[in-house]
């Protein structure tokens, strides 16, 4: 490994590009550090010494920004829900189809309208999120000058983190937006551990403390290899293609396969329904600070991931099942809107391929739609299994930390993602790859 970073540095664009995406990080994480004017600190502060997940949760992909009220508060969180709008409005307007399949100027216009759609949504949400604000307290003063400033500069830090992803994409390693978020993630887990170490070895004996240490080392690890493989894990489908003439010489005849990934949703399921049931229960301890009683007080405390698995009261482990059931709806539902067999049929049928067996056309979309069903659920019980075991973690031995399931598929995922293209850019100038240590 180290010699291969030492190759990879020998050559003089990748260690440009590798430059520039760790200044653009740096200036990411000065970023979270810059506070909104007209936040009143301490009232913000004390809201989150008393919040439990889901503040917490919303916090740690924003890298500790929305509990500081940095001018990235909102993170790149809006170009995320943008970019998720888009696919699904491509389904249903077919201009938008027409655009997105219109070559290079059709994806220039839909990065265009990406862009203006989360300039929208960063502004609506940084006028809900002042008004609120002024509501309760957070603000120095609730009038329209103070309300202006905490719009225009969440706003305007949304704007500029989406500017630097996208320069990261250009100019340096990986995928810009991922990468942000990931470093953001990254960026919580020092003080996770702190609080692992405080709650779990500090003060105890060396061997209470070093089986301590082994055991939450072993789980952290375990979660890693299992993520690894079920980002990897894919179901090959062979493809044979006829033979052809053209002039006096014939072609075709090779064989290849369609890579189907179990886990062909992503990381998508997890963080929508961590959104669906989180956004509530935030937006009540932001706006209400005497919350919600009665029968709507409990669902909201079924909902809270922080009283799942509590030995006290296990009525309201029902959330974590409604939780499972979330993500594996949200993967069926991501992956029929991002994977299209009856395309795939077609363009098979179009070049001369069929899957040997199958009929061209209709029957090979049917098989491909009867294997994606299967694989699909392969992959969302796998997701199920790494977003729930620390919350298992957490509600038996109260172990109150946000790094969980879902940073680690971020984090593993894109670090793999980025290694591949470092070792894509390698290979071409004949150094040995990250992955083939």
């Amino acid at each position: 490994m180290l010699q291969t970073l030492r190759d990879a540095f020998k050559i003089k664009d990748l260690r440009r590009r590798i430059g520039f995406t760790f200044l653009m990080l740096i200036v990411v994480r000065l970023g979270s550090l810059l506070p909104v004017p007209g936040i009143n600190g301490s009232a913000f502060s004390s809201l989150f010494a008393d919040s439990d997940s889901a503040l917490n949760f919303f916090d740690s992909i924003t890298g500790g920004s929305f509990s500081a009220m940095s001018v990235f508060a909102l993170n790149i969180t809006p170009y995320i829900t943008s970019s998720i709008i888009m696919q699904l409005l491509t389904i249903a307007f077919p201009k938008l189809e027409e655009m997105q399949r219109d070559g290079e100027a059709g994806r220039k216009k839909m990065t265009q309208i990406t862009r203006y759609l989360t300039v929208g949504l960063a502004l609506g949400e940084s006028i809900a999120m002042a008004i609120g604000f002024g509501r309760s307290g957070y603000l120095v003063a609730y009038n329209p000058l103070y309300v202006i400033l905490v719009v225009a500069s969440l706003t305007a830090g949304s704007a500029v983190l989406m500017w630097i992803g996208e320069r990261i994409t250009e100019r340096g390693i990986g995928n810009g937006i991922s990468i942000v978020l990931t470093i953001n993630i990254i960026s919580r887990i020092p003080s996770d551990l702190t609080k692992l170490y405080e709650q779990f070895m500090k003060g105890k004996t060396v061997p209470k403390a070093t089986l301590a240490g082994i055991i939450i080392a072993a789980i952290i690890v375990a979660l890693v290899v299992f993520v690894v493989i079920l980002q990897s894990a894919e179901r090959r489908i062979p493809v044979q293609y006829s033979n052809k003439i053209q002039g006096r010489r014939q072609v075709g005849g090779n064989s290849s396969v369609i890579p189907m990934k179990v886990n062909t949703a992503g990381v998508i399921p997890v963080i929508f329904a961590q959104s669906l049931l989180q956004t509530p229960i935030m937006l009540v301890q932001l706006f209400d600070k005497n919350g919600v009683q009665g029968f709507w007080g409990k669902v909201l405390n079924a909902m809270n991931q922080s009283n799942w698995f509590n030995p006290g009261n296990w009525v309201n482990t029902i959330g974590a099942v409604v939780y499972v059931l979330l993500i594996i709806g949200f993967a069926y539902f991501y992956t029929e809107i991002t994977f299209n067999p009856l395309e795939i049929a077609e363009n098979l049928k179009r070049s001369g391929g069929f899957i040997p067996g199958i009929r061209p056309g209709k029957p090979t979309s049917d098989y491909l739609t009867s294997i994606l069903k299967h694989i699909i659920f392969i992959g969302a019980i796998g997701l199920s299994i790494v977003a729930i075991l620390p919350l298992i973690f957490n509600g038996l031995l109260g172990a109150s930390v946000s790094f969980g399931g879902t940073s680690i598929i971020i984090i593993v995922g894109v670090i793999v993602e980025t290694l591949k293209q470092v070792e894509s850019q390698m290979m071409v100038r004949n150094y040995k790859g990250f992955l083939n240590d």
